[in-house]
């Protein structure tokens, strides 16, 4: 009896402790209100600018002739039928969950007016992976105050790098993710590195609890294509955890990370390719004369994706080879390199939800001068998987546990790591705001595993925590 109590009781401490975590992501974390502009997150006014200081809100896009792609975008809460009938409850973009793709090509101006309908606790959109101005990121707090019912707020930026980018709320974006607040962003090249006959852009999301979804829809998707057509697959993983991908069925070639091309990559197969939330792989193959390709989750069954007709291809062996980056493709000379002079170097070692044993707004941010080169260091200490994604920049990896890349270089926002990994980033800081880099396990970054980039002399007007109701986990 009495063991049974203890056990009771430890039972319970583990659910208050897992419920304690949880919330973390609402107000738990964060104080009345901070600034997130300052040297140190202690100071109520950004003290870094002196008389030369600019504001984020002022940091926006200079007019141009670039041709205007204009989209419409509603956040509202509502009900989603699923394909097998079945009605779920979503927050959406437009009525849907993901929102709509939007498809642009290099070199457009892309205005995206937000309107949010019914969704008390306000949304921003943050554009994941594309290099913008700091006043179009989307962060409550930082670059915007959130969007409350019955507001708009219009976003304005030059897609200037072509690639497989997504979009999603950056308030409280654990919780918002989750229950579907969305879409897909591809920016097309003006002229193609690869051929392809077909392009589909497809996410991966876990709407609520229990669905899990292929763009949109439950029990896996199946597109088009026929024998001898060469198809361009998208893969973006909006999930916190990391997924397994295969591809039975073809070869194939992984040709993009984050947005960003490979040079001259290999023709693999039977390898899994493991995606950490956030990020988003292209993958190029060949349909076969008979049979189809399934591209699928090697945990998750509804996470399949089946192309062309006829009989199913053999599953790959859950033992397979693990797709590995740091060998994969040619190298290419960009002058980028582990021992080039770098301006600033910095350290982070992970733990399970934290950045150099402190969280969020205790965590000292990277200061950075423009035009700086900006090497950073982070050790994954403890814990799962860590995907750590930067805001407004494109970074280079240069090696991982002591050893540079020696394929193709891998441009990238986003850097999965597990257990044990020692990766070394390379930066130029050559997009002067205010930046976040967090992990993009959402649930860790809601429990504070977040911190920000800031540059020497940018300022912000806007505050985090419970005075504004700006929450940019």
């Amino acid at each position: 009896m009495r063991s049974n109590l203890i056990q009771v009781r430890n039972m319970a401490r583990t659910l208050l402790l897992l419920i304690f975590i949880s919330t973390m992501g609402a107000c738990g974390k964060y104080p009345d209100e901070i600034n997130m502009g300052a040297h140190t997150h202690h100071q109520k006014e950004n003290s870094m600018g002196g008389g030369n200081a600019v504001s984020c809100s002022n940091l926006t896009e200079p007019p141009s002739n670039a041709p205007v792609k204009s989209f419409d975008l509603t956040a509202a809460k509502t009900f989603v039928r699923l394909k097998s009938e079945k009605m779920v409850k979503a927050w959406t973009f437009n009525g849907t969950t993901p929102g709509p793709e939007l498809r642009v090509r290099e070199g457009d101006r892309v205005v995206v007016k937000l309107t949010n309908k019914n969704i008390e606790e306000g949304v921003t959109i943050h554009w994941h992976g594309v290099v913008l101005p700091c006043s179009q990121d989307g962060v409550p707090g930082v670059t915007q105050d959130v969007v409350r019912p019955g507001e708009q707020y219009t976003y304005e930026f030059v897609a200037k790098h072509p690639g497989t980018y997504w979009y999603h709320s950056h308030q409280l974006s654990s919780e918002q993710v989750k229950r579907g607040l969305i879409g897909r962003l591809i920016v097309e090249p003006k002229e193609k590195t690869f051929h392809y006959d077909r392009d589909y852009a497809v996410i991966l999301q876990r709407l609520g609890e229990n669905e899990y979804l292929t763009n949109g829809q439950e029990g896996g998707l199946k597109l088009e294509a026929t024998p001898g057509e060469t198809v361009r697959l998208r893969l973006i993983n909006a999930y916190n955890r990391v997924q397994w991908m295969g591809v039975a069925g073809a070869s194939f070639q992984v040709v993009s990370i984050d947005g960003h091309d490979l040079n001259e990559p290999d023709v693999i197969q039977n390898e899994w390719i493991p995606i950490g939330g956030g990020q988003r792989y292209d993958i190029l193959f060949t349909m076969p004369d008979n049979g189809q390709v399934r591209v699928y989750s090697k945990k998750q069954k509804d996470w399949t994706i089946s192309l062309g007709k006829g009989r199913a291809p053999k599953k790959l062996s859950k033992h397979a080879k693990i797709f590995d980056f740091t060998t994969y493709g040619t190298p290419k000379e960009d002058g980028i390199s582990p021992d080039m002079h770098f301006d600033r170097t910095y350290d982070l070692v992970l733990g399970p939800a934290d950045i150099n044993g402190k969280r969020f707004h205790d965590i000292p941010p990277i200061i950075v001068k423009e035009g700086e080169w900006v090497k950073v260091r982070i050790e994954h200490k403890l814990g799962a998987e860590h995907p750590m994604h930067l805001h407004g920049h494109i970074f280079k990896i240069l090696t991982k546990n002591g050893k540079p890349l020696s394929g193709s270089p891998i441009y990238a926002d986003s850097v999965l790591l597990f257990q044990g990994d020692v990766y070394e980033i390379a930066f130029q800081a050559n997009n002067p705001g205010l930046w976040m880099e967090h992990c993009h396990n959402l649930n860790h970054a809601a429990a504070g595993m977040s911190m920000m980039v800031n540059y020497e002399g940018v300022t912000t007007p806007f505050r985090v925590g419970t005075k504004s109701g700006n929450f940019p986990d």
